[in-house]
């Protein structure tokens, strides 16, 4: 069937529904368990997908409730055993806000766009300060954030390819940069992995929509690590900004960082030209939001990779994260306290 040609318009100027989830009930329905895992697919560090004018339409339409059947979760643990949990999600919506967002002009450079505003963090001050000495390195070449004393987010192409888990994940590591006249990392192995079902066998122009994992090491870190809340409209991140540090691919053994203003956001991605490089997939996304009458870094989405996005047969080009919807927040809630949880929204 033809598609009528969609206007610019549509991803131009986005009209954003977000939903103010006050109470997020999240319920586990059953645990089945799965063949083991064959950890057979390639290692990804970077994701590059293109999303069509069916896509953006899909996207510009879709609603975070519409998704709840997407997060059951597979749980993957260091000997290759798995299990499938499917949940029950019930949310209590008291009012939704709508904001449009209009589009700059749109630059065509892939991953670095024009001068690079990457620096390296090179302090040892600040890479043993909050928010830098979150970050982690995954020993599949990409990046984490540590969000507790245990758990690690990153993006979900950085362990599992949509059909298998990659093989680094077999015996999967994390790494926290300790500074010093030869900065080095300290290595302690991952006890499971948690990936949404909505990542696992999702179209590849949708694969974005779930790119996200969360990691549990065997022992508590001495780290600081960064809180989470649900991603808000732009009008309530300070300045529209985003912010993140990764280990880029062209900067060896150091920590980069890089801020830039959201370009784009529809319910599940935030649109953005922060330059990056293969290796900085999975960085903790943070802005400032208002938390009990203060503005406080959190982390609202995960970095997934570049996007090539189709408008009226043009192809225009974005570094893209994960949106941490409400749902998305309270499931990863639930992941970390494993057990009926109610997640306030942040």
């Amino acid at each position: 069937m033809m598609i009528p040609r969609i206007s610019s318009l549509i991803f131009l100027s986005w009209v954003l529904t977000s939903v103010t989830a006050y109470h997020t009930e999240v319920i586990p329905q059953k645990i089945l368990r799965l063949m083991p895992s064959h950890f057979t697919a390639i290692n990804t560090p970077e994701l590059s997908t293109v999303c069509t004018e069916e896509c953006v339409l899909r996207e510009s339409l879709s609603d975070p409730l519409d998704s709840s059947q997407q997060l059951d979760y597979e749980t993957t643990f260091s000997n290759g055993s798995r299990t499938l949990t499917t949940l029950s999600i019930q949310v209590e919506s008291r009012g939704a806000q709508q904001t449009e967002k209009k589009g700059n002009p749109l630059r065509t450079r892939r991953q670095v766009y024009g001068p690079d505003v990457r620096f390296s963090i090179r302090s040892r001050r600040f890479l043993r300060e909050f928010p830098f000495a979150a970050a982690v390195r995954v020993s599949t070449g990409c990046t984490g954030v540590l969000i507790t004393e245990r758990h690690i987010l990153t993006a979900a192409h950085c362990v599992h390819d949509g059909q298998d888990y990659v093989k680094g994940a077999r015996k999967l590591r994390v790494g926290f940069l300790h500074p010093g006249d030869r900065p080095f990392l300290r290595w302690v192995r991952v006890k499971s992995i948690k990936v949404p079902r909505g990542w696992i066998g999702s179209p590849a122009e949708l694969s974005m929509d779930y790119d996200y994992a969360l990691l549990e090491v065997r022992r508590t870190q001495p780290h600081p690590h960064m809180s989470l809340a649900a991603s808000p409209p732009l009008p309530d991140l300070a300045g529209g900004r985003v912010h993140f540090s990764g280990y880029d691919s062209d900067r060896p053994g150091e920590l980069v960082y890089r801020s830039c203003r959201v370009e784009q956001q529809t319910a599940h991605l935030l649109y953005q030209h922060c330059d990056a490089r293969p290796g900085a997939s999975g960085s903790g996304v943070y802005g400032r939001v208002l938390h009990k009458g203060y503005w406080r870094r959190k982390v609202i989405g995960v970095f997934s990779g570049h996007q090539w996005v189709e408008v009226s047969g043009e192809p225009r080009d974005y570094n893209v994260a994960v949106r941490l919807t409400p749902l998305k927040y309270a499931q990863i809630c639930y992941w970390i306290r494993d057990a009926n949880f109610s997640c306030p929204n942040d």
